[in-house]
């Protein structure tokens, strides 16, 4: 379980680390990211989990200059064990730090996608995400949830395909609505039953 929760969420440049450790990362990434597209909302602790692994491998490099790949794997691994445990008994706390994490590295991923330049304050930009992703899971978590977790995964499962903007582009949207089709149909017979 380790193993999948290393791919979530990772940027190529990581994927050194991985492929050094002969794990598949094309299928680890598709994999993880239809389970996150599918069941995100019932799986929302394992969203939390490697939403905080993506963070602690971008954190690392703010820490130290250059830091080893051991390093930045066992900050990645503490972010997300500190993520799955706030999911699991400060559930509306991690709920807010998923969303701010999550609403930030999304709307660092649609500036780049939408954007030729990508964004002139990365900063600025995570930030607001963050706020507005905080702000819509605490006000309508279940919804939210749904909406978040489709996003990001069909995020990563786009992010292995290669293809042109546009066909990236549409892809993202067509498998971030099936996610969200299916979440919310799961939602509804959970709420009836």
């Amino acid at each position: 379980m380790e193993l999948l929760i290393i791919r979530l969420c990772f940027d190529i440049r990581y994927s050194n680390l991985i492929e050094d450790m002969n794990l598949p990362i094309p299928i680890l990434s598709v994999l993880i990211g239809a389970i996150i597209l599918f069941f995100g909302r019932r799986l929302f602790w394992l969203c939390v989990a490697a939403v905080g692994f993506a963070a602690g491998m971008q954190v690392a490099p703010h820490l130290m200059h250059e830091p080893t790949p051991i390093l930045q794997l066992s900050l990645a691994i503490v972010f997300g064990f500190i993520g799955a445990l706030l999911a699991l008994f400060l559930q509306k706390v991690a709920i807010a730090v998923a969303g701010f994490l999550a609403g930030g590295k999304l709307a660092m991923a649609l500036v780049a996608a939408f954007f030729a330049e990508g964004a002139r304050s990365p900063g600025i930009t995570f930030i607001v995400g963050g706020i507005v992703g905080a702000i819509l899971l605490l006000s309508i978590f279940d919804w939210a949830l749904i909406v978040m977790s489709s996003l990001v995964g069909a995020y990563l499962i786009g992010q292995t395909i290669v293809l042109p903007p546009t066909g990236t582009t549409v892809l993202f949207v067509a498998l971030a609505a099936i996610g969200i089709a299916v979440q919310a149909a799961a939602f509804r017979r959970s709420t009836v039953a």
